[in-house]
């Protein structure tokens, strides 16, 4: 068992190197180093997805979250942070974790014709959710109603 710790350790510093290796700089997902900054600080972020149907929008520290159940959206505070290579958007939202990562990459909700900037991947509670997102200065392709 004592071999076992000294190979795990290695295996664990390997891909913390790798998880570095990936950093970007702008929204195009080009290698480089710092902040990501293709989201400005004061923008209002919009987000969907399907499977089960939610969507809301966060900005100045606030996030609205809407489902079919609750169409209005409950709003929550939230923090933003901007990582290596997208932006993290957490609070709590009727006592679960809102955790929602927004990445650069073409999206497509599958169910019409719009291209959207970004990914989303939200962690509701212990519950994974897929879907897309954009901002005002960056919108979606496609028909404004599907």
């Amino acid at each position: 068992m004592t071999l076992l710790r000294p190979s795990l350790a290695l295996i664990g510093i390997a891909l913390l190197a790798a998880c570095g290796s990936g950093n970007t700089d702008d929204a195009t997902g080009a290698p480089g180093e710092g902040t990501f900054t293709a989201i400005a600080e004061g923008e209002t972020v919009h987000f969907a997805g399907t499977e089960p149907f939610w969507s809301g929008s966060a900005g100045g520290g606030m996030a609205t979250y809407a489902t079919p159940e609750q169409p209005e959206g409950r709003e929550f505070a939230v923090e933003r942070f901007a990582g290596n290579n997208g932006l993290g958007i957490s609070g709590a939202i009727d006592g679960a974790g809102f955790d929602l990562t927004i990445t650069p990459g073409e999206c497509s909700d599958g169910m019409s014709d719009r291209s959207y900037p970004y990914t989303a991947t939200l962690l509701l509670g212990s519950e994974q959710r897929q879907g897309c997102a954009w901002t005002d200065s960056q919108p979606f392709s496609g028909a404004e109603m599907p």
